[in-house]
């Protein structure tokens, strides 16, 4: 029974959204059909669960994110 947890932040929409209801579905069926793939898993009980994350309380090497990306 495979648990899979997805974070991503909520960034990239004009109000600081994260990623759409088709993306997420997109998600959940691509790691679905993954697992299925290469480790022979169910679909039936595999679970995905998708976390988003504030972008002020997501860090990179130290820094918070925004910070991080300056950098670069």
């Amino acid at each position: 029974m495979p648990y899979v947890n997805i974070k991503v932040t909520r960034e990239g929409g004009p109000d600081g959204t994260g990623p759409s209801a088709e993306e997420k579905a997109r998600l959940i069926g691509g790691v679905t059909s993954l697992l299925q793939e290469v480790l022979g898993k169910s679909p039936a009980t595999t679970f995905v669960v998708i976390d988003e994350v504030a972008l002020a309380d997501w860090g990179i090497g130290g820094l918070p994110v925004e910070q991080y990306r300056a950098q670069t």
